[in-house]
């Protein structure tokens, strides 16, 4: 090559380059505006979809009402169970939502993905399991009343979170847009129950009495971690949601051991290693069975044959 090609070739891979760029620049900017879109759009979509659309809302208020049902009925069950028990009955929530998945959604799960999630399960039991401790106070509890209540929680947890990620994927409207709408149902709904439990103290001292920098922070800590679950129940499924949050129970109590001294137990050890291995178990590519093989018959012609 001459010395009069080599700026030229320099000057072509440069260019190329720019065109490569600006490629992958409009194709990130298309992607998220079809997920954001501008201010504008953002705008039009919520009157669209939020004052312009009843149904909308009715749809996301499903959700809604099964998560306050389900505050509700696991703070009952706490009432009635003692805190251990009830810790390890909650955790029954995991293979719920595996099989309200695999109902609601037409999905199918291996069986190592079976055990995996099963084998959550007891990793999250071991990884929050605390000694009961015996206290003066004596509590009158109905464990018949308490069994029931964390039934329907149980349920409750499958069902709703399994229905808002089917909402989500089944149709191209905004992740954010399903947000408000799903949180002005959630809004309605609890503050009917607030007003019902603590109407009159309400009007003596104030919606907001209380509520302290702490209590912000929570609240925002609250509403971040809500947009993020919807953001991994939108990607992945639910399923991955409690192997995250399983992963959280993990890293809080290591955090609090750094931060606050609390001791290692060898039930959270062995908790810890169940929820990895489960995740890993979990994460494994399934073998591709959807395909026939060659010179297989097809169901219609064992059908058939038959």
């Amino acid at each position: 090559m001459t010395q009069e090609a080599v700026p030229g070739a320099l000057r072509s891979a440069r260019e190329g380059g720019e065109r490569q760029f600006r490629a992958v620049l409009s194709g990130n900017h298309g992607c998220r505006e079809r997920e954001t879109g501008n201010l504008g759009r953002f705008k039009a979509s919520l009157r669209e979809n939020v004052l312009g659309s009843p149904k909308e809302l009715m749809k996301l208020s499903v959700p809604s009402l099964v998560y306050a049902v389900q505050n509700n009925m696991a703070f009952l069950a706490l009432s009635n169970l003692d805190a251990a028990v009830y810790q390890v009955t909650y955790q029954l929530k995991i293979p719920c939502t595996a099989l309200c998945t695999v109902l609601m959604l037409n999905r199918t799960l291996s069986r190592l993905q079976w055990i995996s999630v099963f084998m959550l399960c007891g990793g999250v039991v071991l990884v929050q399991w605390r000694p009961a401790q015996a206290t003066g106070v004596v509590v009158e509890q109905n464990p018949l009343l308490g069994f029931g209540a964390i039934a329907v929680a149980v349920l409750c947890s499958g069902f709703a979170g399994v229905y808002f990620e089917k909402v989500l994927k089944s149709s191209d409207t905004s992740l954010w847009v399903r947000n408000i709408q799903m949180y002005l149902s959630g809004i309605v709904v609890t503050l009917v129950g607030v007003y019902l439990s603590d109407g009159a103290e309400i009007k003596e001292k104030g919606f907001f009495y209380g509520y302290t920098y702490y209590v912000w922070l929570v609240i925002f800590l609250a509403s971040v971690g809500g947009l993020y679950t919807s953001v991994v129940v939108k990607y992945t499924d639910n399923i991955m949601k409690g192997f995250s949050a399983a992963a959280a129970i993990v890293l809080s109590t290591i955090a609090s051991v750094m931060l606050f001294g609390l001791q290692i137990t060898l039930t959270f050890a062995l908790g810890t290693l169940l929820v990895c291995v489960s995740i890993y178990l979990y994460g494994l590519p399934r073998q591709d069975t959807t395909s026939i093989q060659q010179g297989e018959p097809t169901s219609k012609e064992r059908v058939g044959g038959v």
